[in-house]
Parts: C-alpha cells; structure tokens; sequence
C-alpha cells in the first residue's frame, strides 16, 4: 500500500527534486527501504548500512516520532504520511 513520503530539502535532489514520492510499504522500515532502492542517492542519509535509522535524521508518521512508536517496525496504513526531518544541532 503506498503513503505519501515528505522529504526535505536535502534529500529532493535524490529524488529528481520531488518534495513528496509515494512508496509501498506495510511498515515504516520498509518504506524507507524501498525509497533508498528507489533513489539510490540516499544511501545512508535515511538509513545505516545495517538498516538502521540513521541517527541524524527524525521519522515522523503523520505527527507522531516513529522513535517513540515501534521505531521501524512501526506499521503504516494507506493515507498515512511519512515525514523525514534532518536533526537539528545547536550549541
């Protein structure tokens, strides 16, 4: 089932400039897996090389941070949408 994936500007590039893509996917883990397959270009900006979220950016599913649901395995519905955010460090 496909959600509406919102990336932000750093990532739009990867995806031939898009600010939203459509993916397939049942869980948020595969979601994210099969945009990477997709749009090669963000290999390792969403995802570690052992599959992992990477650190430096924040999932959220419709409002909520997927770090505080089932992280990847959190499940994803038609109509939902993902939000991919780059970390924000201050100092």
């Amino acid at each position: 089932m496909p959600v509406e994936i919102r990336l932000p500007t750093v990532l739009r590039p990867a995806a031939g400039g898009k600010s939203t893509v459509s993916v397939d996917g049942s869980t948020i883990g595969e979601v994210l897996t099969n945009l990477v397959e997709a749009n090669p270009g963000m290999k390792g900006q969403v995802l570690t090389d052992d599959g992992e979220l990477h650190r430096f950016v924040n999932v959220y599913l419709n409002d909520d941070d997927v770090r505080y649901l089932d992280k990847l395995a959190t499940s994803v519905s038609s109509g939902d949408t993902i939000s991919i955010l780059p970390a924000v460090a201050g100092g």
